[in-house]
């Protein structure tokens, strides 16, 4: 099976950009996945992942959440974010948490690489805050609803990986067209957006991912109470981005079942 892999500029005056990839030979239009990045961008992981939806038979895109008129700043340019997910890679579990012990093994990084990888940190995870996206995020289900070719009048889906996880619920409540939602380990959408959730809403945790994990329940209650379609799911001895084949925290067998999940989800909103 061959795929069609393509970078697209898309939005009022091409402002947005994102990765493409659909079946080569498959008769379109077809309906499509719009794939959230985690926290380092669309990444090698992020695009194997738009390609595994497309794969399966959607027009899967990534929108590039940290480009703006085709062009990233510097300090997330793709070399500065790899430098960081290595650096954050190596880290003892401990000081993931602890900013002394996380700067004493960044003054160890050689040359201008702990002002580098600094700078990128700083950048990256200052950038949290999902209403920073949805300008994007409604742009991207726009195009892809309403002007791309490959997907045109056929009905959207989200997944997103832990920042996109929480990007996969906020588009939720500001698409009432989206026809559905997956997060995978992300935060709770804000409470006063819950009532705008118009679409069955599915959402996986790590058991060891206890931040996360501990907030289920009260987000499932607060579903409930508003009267919407919400399930999730914890997988015994999981971590935090257990999804990515990429890091440590990878988990195949809760990889495999939500993976298979997220696709049963979506072919029964889509299909």
């Amino acid at each position: 099976m061959g795929l069609d892999t393509r970078w697209v500029r898309y939005g009022a005056d091409d402002r947005y950009m994102g990765y493409l990839a659909v079946q080569d030979h498959a008769q379109t239009p077809l309906p499509a996945v719009v794939v959230l990045q985690e926290v380092w961008g669309v990444d090698p992981h992020i695009e194997d992942v738009t390609e595994r939806f497309a794969k399966a038979g959607y027009v899967a895109f990534a929108p590039d959440l940290y480009a703006v008129d085709g062009e990233r700043p510097e300090s997330l340019h793709r070399d500065r974010v790899e430098a960081v997910k290595a650096f954050m890679e190596k880290l003892p579990p401990t000081a993931w948490g602890n900013p002394a012990e996380r700067d004493a093994e960044l003054a160890k990084l050689p040359g201008d690489e702990p002002q580098r990888v600094s700078e990128t940190m700083t950048a990256l995870f200052s950038g949290l805050d999902v209403d920073n996206y949805t300008d994007q995020l409604r742009a991207t289900t726009d195009f892809l609803r309403n002007q791309c070719e490959l997907s045109k009048g056929q009905g959207v889906v989200a997944v997103g990986y832990c920042l996109g996880g929480a990007l996969a619920a906020h588009l939720a409540s500001h698409d009432p067209e989206l026809k559905g939602a997956v997060m995978y380990y992300g935060r709770s959408p804000k409470d006063e957006r819950i009532a705008a959730i118009q679409c069955p809403v599915r959402a996986f945790y790590g058991e060891l991912d206890t931040q996360l994990t501990a907030t289920a329940p009260a987000l499932a209650e607060a579903m409930s109470k508003a009267g919407k379609d919400f399930e999730y799911k914890v997988y015994p001895g999981a971590h935090h981005a257990f999804f990515n084949d990429t890091r440590r925290s990878y988990n195949a067998a809760a990889s495999r079942d939500a993976f298979a999940r997220t696709l049963g989800y979506f072919n029964e909103w889509v299909g």
